[in-house]
């Protein structure tokens, strides 16, 4: 009702406003014609003239929208509907004065007042449109608040200056710094390129800076690094970014979406690159299931899954909350999506071959899995229960079904496995390669590090001890992971989903390792704190299963390369179909008789470089 309210009354203001400013348009138009003094026998002519501009323009500027505006956004769109509903009140004007030409009222008075009153009606009516905008960008009131500078200079860094330009914005925005020479000097809505980001601490201290924006979305990290150094070397603590490039060219950032720097933004990996065309032909059209759906990577592939066209997506998990809001954000999202959410174990054989008989999925993204390495370790039972034979049901009812691609998410930590979780990875592998003989379904897995901020692991944990102000333990001073932003690691699955013929085992390239004692520190640093004068860094001992450092592949094995460059298939030696069903049985019983040690020596047995890592 508010609202409601509040748009009438922006309607009311806006109709009187404007039918004020036509009359005097009218009346300024025979000023400028007579030279300041208009004959008396005009008067009649100027009254009619007003009533039928009024009656015309009205009526038009709605039809063109010109009521339905936020008067402190209003940009140059708004302006091009101006031009057209001026032009088609003019010409509409014009018209009916030449149809009633004859009558004493529409004659006797020079035309080309027609034009100028038109003139006035635009100038007049869009100063008024454009009054709000104009006062918060030149008014003291619009540059109050923190001196900011904006790193780039480009597309992003102008669309972030207008939208602070015209809001009430907290930011006073006094410079821009970017690296290219031919911006050097340069003026962008009246602020000007100040210099290079290696000036960034010079100019913080000169101009006063309490903060800095980087507005560089598609900048490697170590541009984003040496800002981020030097607004840190400068003691600025206010470091803001905008959101991802696609979010940019979708022209949605605003300031509500800038978010402190984060981790991902400094991580020194190039852009996943990569022909998207045998992704479109691979998912358009055709039914995915997602297991695991509820989970940070089953999520982010919903995500991007839909962005290529399925004619239906089912969300599986047994997750209820975390299905319910995967669902509502896609259905949010996406409103055209047809999809189904489900709440399943993927332990259930009888329901999950209900699910492929009912959905008919024609791809299947199996994500749904026990992961936290520790816990495994405790629950060994569970996790073979849920890695191993939830992963045989549902490969079965893809087999079964008639899936044409099983895409099997898999881990670095199957690779010479020294943790359950590891060993049921590596299991699951060989499970794939088994059933890829079976028929035309093509059993593809995806091996993969650990992803930044997913559910559980190291990055949520640091952030909390941070915001607790409590000691951060690290394993050793030496321990490395491999690490992937989710969204790089989900297009990298997408096309290697794509590009699978059966039975490999694919290798994304993680880049280079990093050292968790740094990624700790650099955390610290991004909360504006210092490592071991804030937040203590301690050393503990290895947890269960837990390795110093995870390899991708094991020594017997190697790689070939494919098309794309950050993808390759590991050289994996052919599954003894017979052994692989008799270490199931075993496997099976322990798992049910909850027997530990059972289920250790039967994951050796199926898995024969299970807990031979060098470093354990």
């Amino acid at each position: 009702m508010v609202f409601e309210k509040r748009t009438l009354m922006k309607l009311l203001f806006f109709t009187l406003a404007d039918s004020a400013l036509i009359f005097l348009s009218v009346l300024l138009a025979f000023l400028v014609r007579f030279e300041g003094v208009i004959p008396a026998q005009y008067s009649l002519n100027i009254l009619s003239i007003m009533l039928l501009a009024l009656v015309i323009t009205l009526p038009v500027f709605y039809f063109f929208r010109l009521y339905h505006f936020t008067w402190r956004y209003v940009s140059a769109e708004e302006l091009i509907q101006l031009v057209k509903g001026t032009a088609l009140a003019f010409l509409l004007l014009t018209s009916v004065f030449f149809v009633l030409r004859d009558l004493a009222i529409f004659s006797g008075f020079p035309r080309s007042t027609l034009f100028i009153t038109y003139f006035f009606v635009f100038v007049l009516t869009g100063g008024l449109r454009f009054a709000k905008r104009i006062y918060l960008q030149f008014s003291p009131l619009g540059r109050r608040g923190e001196k900011t500078l904006i790193v780039g200079a480009g597309d992003a860094g102008e669309l972030i200056l207008r939208n602070i330009l015209s809001t009430r914005s907290f930011y006073q925005v006094v410079g821009f710094v970017d690296d290219s020479q031919a911006r050097q000097g340069a003026s962008i809505h009246g602020v000007r390129v100040l210099g290079k980001i290696k000036d960034i601490p010079a100019l913080v201290r000169k101009k006063q800076i309490a903060g800095i924006i980087v507005a560089m979305p598609s900048a490697d990290a170590k541009i984003i690094q040496e800002a981020v150094k030097g607004a840190r070397e400068a003691g600025l603590r206010k470091i803001k970014i905008i959101p991802p490039i696609e979010e940019v060219f979708a022209g949605k950032v605003t300031i509500g979406q800038l978010r402190e720097v984060q981790m991902e933004d400094l991580l020194e990996r190039e852009p996943v690159l990569g022909d998207e065309k045998p992704v479109v032909e691979f998912i358009k059209n055709k039914v995915v299931l997602v297991t695991g759906a509820a989970g940070s990577i089953g999520s982010e592939l919903c995500r991007q899954v839909v962005k290529f066209n399925p004619s239906a997506l089912i969300l599986l998990d047994q997750d209820e909350t975390g299905v319910f809001n995967i669902s509502q954000e896609l259905g949010d999202r996406f409103p055209e999506l047809k999809k189904n959410s489900v709440v399943a174990d993927i332990r259930d054989r009888a329901k999950i071959e209900n699910i492929f008989r009912e959905y008919g999925p024609k791809i299947v993204f199996h994500a749904a899995a026990y992961k936290h390495v520790p816990l495994m370790e405790e629950n060994s039972d569970e996790a073979v229960k849920n890695n191993v034979f939830g992963t045989k049901v549902v490969a079965e009812a893809a087999l079964k079904n008639g899936v044409e691609k099983f895409i099997f998410i898999s881990t670095d930590k199957a690779v010479n496995p020294t943790s359950v979780m590891g060993a049921t990875k590596r299991f699951d592998e060989m499970i794939c390669q088994a059933l890829n003989q079976k028929n035309n379904t093509k059993f593809i897995s995806v091996r993969f590090g650990n992803v930044l901020d997913s559910r559980g692991s190291v990055i949520p944990t640091f952030r909390e001890k941070i915001k607790k102000r409590e000691p951060i333990e690290i394993t050793h001073p030496e321990m490395k992971r491999y690490f992937m932003v989710t969204s790089e690691a989900c297009r990298l699955v997408l096309q290697a989903g794509a590009m699978g013929k059966g039975g490999e085992v694919f290798v994304l390239d993680m880049g280079n390792p990093i050292k968790i004692m740094e990624l700790a520190k650099e955390m610290i640093r991004l909360s504006g704190l210092e490592p071991d004068r804030d937040i203590p860094i301690v050393f503990t001992e290895p947890r269960p299963g837990e390795k110093l450092f995870e390899e991708i592949l094991t020594a017997e094995e190697d790689t070939l390369a494919t098309q794309n460059q950050k993808i390759f298939i590991a050289k994996l030696a052919e599954v003894n179909q017979e052994g692989l069903q008799e270490g199931l049985e075993k496997l099976k019983k322990a798992a049910e008789q909850g027997n530990k040690e059972e289920i250790a020596a039967a994951l050796k047995e199926l898995v024969p470089n299970y807990g031979k890592s060098p470093d354990r």
